[in-house]
């Protein structure tokens, strides 16, 4: 049975060229970036030449840019390490109902530290309104944090706008760019966004290594004590062969953006064309012309997350949903929650599908031929 793998919002395979680089790195360059002789210099040129690559490709310089180890930890450095350390500023924190966690518990986090946070709602198409924004931001706001592109519906947000409106206000713009990173063309200069969080694993790099953009004269409190790497911002050896790869992802990923982009909408469109074909009942939860090309986000009236998932793994198709099931139990997605409310079905009978490398027009079709079998199956079986 051949396996489809439409996961690729919660992680990508590795890409040939990357796994070939770091195997490499790992091979030749084992010497500590913070060391003076050949060695150390030899890792510290593979750092160098990568911030330099993920710089261009944000359209800042090297200096900005801070290893992490991954998306939540950049998350964690920008919104933690700034508010700790601007708390003479304000105490006024920014930011939305549909965040990934890892941006939602560093604000909790705040807030058991005394800080205050708004969370914006959505409309029932995950977007935020310009209007709320207006009326939330305050003298005393000091950090807006919103995501580009939702993890679990893929709705973009007007990132622009908000920086925009930013401009003269002492908060500072910080944007989690995990999943649009790669996908989207991202520039911080016209953005006007001045902290961008951004995870390797899913551009078919390594798991465990991102970087956090930092515009020039912002300075965030330390979380991580130790060396003084990373200009002192972020201490730790660095994960240099993790680095190395990340570098090739970045290289791979920039070369392809407008071929990446077109083929996502045509593998979205092929999968919801061949199910409207089959007749069966289904809605599509956001819009298609303000979202992530690579997400889909489908509801199946008649359908529960849970046999939907399981049924779909059995043939052969790797699929997710926004909910957390744990002992038989579900937890519903906070973004459809925040989307259509407590009591909505769509809470029981989502399934997130995602594109990405290896995925062929032939999957696709497949996929949602297959997928079709399982809702008409399932829904028939709700009937009896």
């Amino acid at each position: 049975m051949e396996r489809i793998y439409l996961d690729h919002a919660a992680t990508t395979p590795m890409h040939p060229e990357v796994l070939a680089e770091m195997v490499k790195v790992m091979e030749a360059e084992f010497g500590n970036p913070s060391s003076i002789h050949h060695f150390g210099r030899e890792a510290r040129k593979i750092l160098d030449d990568t911030r330099d690559e993920l710089a261009k490709s944000i359209g800042t310089k090297g200096n900005n840019i801070i290893f992490t180890s991954g998306g939540t930890e950049a998350d964690n450095l920008a919104i933690i390490g700034y508010a700790v350390n601007n708390r003479s500023k304000g105490q006024h924190i920014i930011t939305t109902q549909i965040e990934h966690h890892a941006v939602l518990h560093s604000c909790e986090e705040l807030e058991k530290r005394g800080f205050e946070v708004t969370y914006l709602p959505v409309d029932e198409n995950g977007q935020i309104s310009m209007e709320s924004f207006k009326e939330a931001l305050r003298d005393d706001t000091i950090l807006v944090t919103i995501m580009y592109g939702n993890n679990e519906v893929g709705a973009i947000q007007p990132i622009r706008e908000i920086g925009e409106m930013l401009a003269d206000h002492q908060a500072v713009f910080h944007t989690d760019a995990v999943q649009a990173y790669g996908i989207e063309k991202l520039d911080v200069e016209e953005l006007k966004v001045d902290l961008l969080s951004v995870s390797a694993h899913k551009i078919n790099g390594p798991k465990g290594i991102g970087f956090l953009y930092i515009r020039d004269g912002i300075k965030l409190a330390r979380q991580l004590f130790g060396g003084e790497q990373e200009r002192k911002r972020r201490a730790g050896t660095e994960n240099v062969a993790a680095i190395a790869g990340f570098r090739k992802a970045i290289q791979l990923s920039q070369q392809e953006l407008e071929t990446k982009r077109s083929f996502y909408h045509d593998l979205r469109n092929l999968f919801i064309d061949k199910l409207q074909m089959s007749g069966i009942s289904f809605q599509l939860n956001g819009l298609l012309d303000k979202s992530l090309p690579h997400i889909l986000n489908l509801s199946f009236p008649g359908t529960n997350v849970e046999a939907m998932l399981v049924n779909l793994d059995l043939s052969g198709i790797a699929a997710s949903s926004g909910s957390a099931c744990t002992a038989g139990s579900i937890d519903p997605s906070h973004v459809l929650v925040a989307m259509f409310g407590k009591e909505d079905d769509k809470l029981t009978n989502s399934i997130r599908f995602s594109f990405g490398l290896h995925n062929t027009r032939e999957q696709v079709e497949k996929a949602a031929e297959d997928t079709a079998k399982i809702v008409q199956r399932l829904s028939k079986n709700s009937r009896v």
